[in-house]
């Protein structure tokens, strides 16, 4: 895996992936497109969407665990602070070989910088919530993230997905 070339390719996706409009039901479809990818993959998930300060849709897979559901939170804020893919922040941090405690003096225990997260934009107001996914490899879960809303906003997935690693 080339870092650079994922970052590039990260950065596409958080422009290409916006929302003309977002609200509850479109967060519910987007969650329940998650959710089918996942069953149909036998992938142990959890599913989060939400605005920043308000689930509105979430999803425990069987095999998923409680730490799964806390990685979710934990990318969530990563999100809500940066404005960025979770996916981004971790490997901008792995690129300066520091963390997001040692470099932004956040804690390890409230934000996660491994993919997973990737933010909700709404082109008349930017970013304004997160869907994120927690169970696989950070890589896949962000893939995951990526294809639900290529799907959602009617983009080829191939078009945006990141580089074969």
């Amino acid at each position: 895996m080339d870092i650079a070339l994922d970052l590039q390719s990260i950065a596409a996706q958080e422009k290409a992936l916006v929302f003309p409009q977002f609200d509850a039901a479109q967060a519910w479809a987007l969650g329940a497109r998650l959710r089918e990818l996942a069953l149909a993959r036998g992938h142990a998930v959890a599913i989060d969407v939400r605005t920043f300060g308000l689930p509105l849709f979430f999803a425990s897979l069987d095999g998923a665990t409680p730490d799964n559901v806390d990685w979710t939170r934990r990318k969530s804020n990563t999100v809500a602070h940066f404005r960025r893919s979770s996916y981004a922040l971790g490997l901008r941090m792995q690129q300066a070989g520091t963390t997001l405690a040692d470099k932004h003096g956040l804690p390890a225990t409230e934000y996660a910088s491994h993919g997973g997260a990737f933010p909700l934009t709404v082109a008349s107001a930017g970013v304004i919530g997160s869907v994120t996914v927690s169970g696989l490899p950070q890589r896949a879960d962000h893939e995951l993230v990526v294809e639900a809303l290529c799907a959602q906003l009617g983009h080829a997935y191939d078009a945006l997905a990141l580089p074969k690693a």
